[in-house]
């Protein structure tokens, strides 16, 4: 397929072999989210790990200091106080048996799925549904809590899950290319953390493997890991 105009004039800015610095790299992605839409900047971290192995996943949540830029419908299931309490922490939609229907029905108007405990038997019918897309509610990421308005409100205010995927690449959002360079190197901060924290016991030799950036419609720049702080 043939490149257009503009996707070529954006590569000519891009040396696709050479690492970068982090800063750099932040800086050029930017400069290159020109759409008439305000571009979500991602980031795609290698990891020598083979998640098919339960001793090498790496998984949990962490909470992004500038927030994603996007807003963000919340699901709970619960009953009574609890689903007053979702409520009144600004859950989009709450319910138990008529929730279930309606995610049964293939209508998934959400983009994170919590519930009280008691309440799992209830959404463990739905694995099939919700584990795919990620959404299946979970204790080990705070997502199975009697702190329904906790997590409601962590939701809504910036945390974001992230997973490795069986390539041993964990992608993520960092926000929009309308956030300033400082904000989206907060957020990457905070993100790089988590997942070096989460280093599991069975991984060896050099964790972080890979770094790169992108925009939604812009093009790839690799990071040289030795600059983002972290060399594990």
């Amino acid at each position: 397929m043939a490149m257009s105009k503009k996707v070529k004039a954006m590569s000519a800015t891009v040396d696709r072999e050479k690492l970068y610095d982090l800063d750099a790299a932040l800086s050029m992605v930017k400069a290159n989210a020109t759409a008439k839409f305000d571009e979500t900047i991602e980031v795609a971290i290698g990891l020598n790990v083979d998640p098919r192995h339960a001793d090498q996943m790496v998984r949990g949540v962490v909470t992004l200091p500038k927030g994603t830029g996007k807003s963000v419908r919340v699901a709970v299931f619960a009953r009574g106080a609890k689903a007053e309490e979702a409520l009144a922490a600004g859950a989009d939609i709450v319910g138990a048996e008529d929730l279930l229907e309606i995610v049964t029905g293939g209508k998934i108007d959400f983009d994170r799925c919590i519930a009280t405990p008691d309440m799992m038997g209830l959404v463990g019918r739905l694995g099939k549904v919700l584990g795919p897309k990620g959404m299946m509610p979970n204790p080990k990421l705070g997502t199975v809590t009697m702190a329904v308005g906790d997590a409601v409100k962590a939701a809504k205010g910036g945390q974001v899950e992230y997973r490795v995927e069986k390539a041993g690449i964990i992608h993520g959002r960092l926000g929009k290319a309308s956030f300033s360079q400082d904000d989206l190197r907060a957020n990457f901060d905070a993100l790089l953390g988590a997942v070096v924290r989460a280093k599991p016991s069975g991984a060896k030799g050099k964790y972080l493997q890979k770094v790169a950036l992108s925009s939604s419609m812009g093009v790839g720049v690799k990071v040289d890991t030795e600059t983002v702080g972290h060399s594990v």
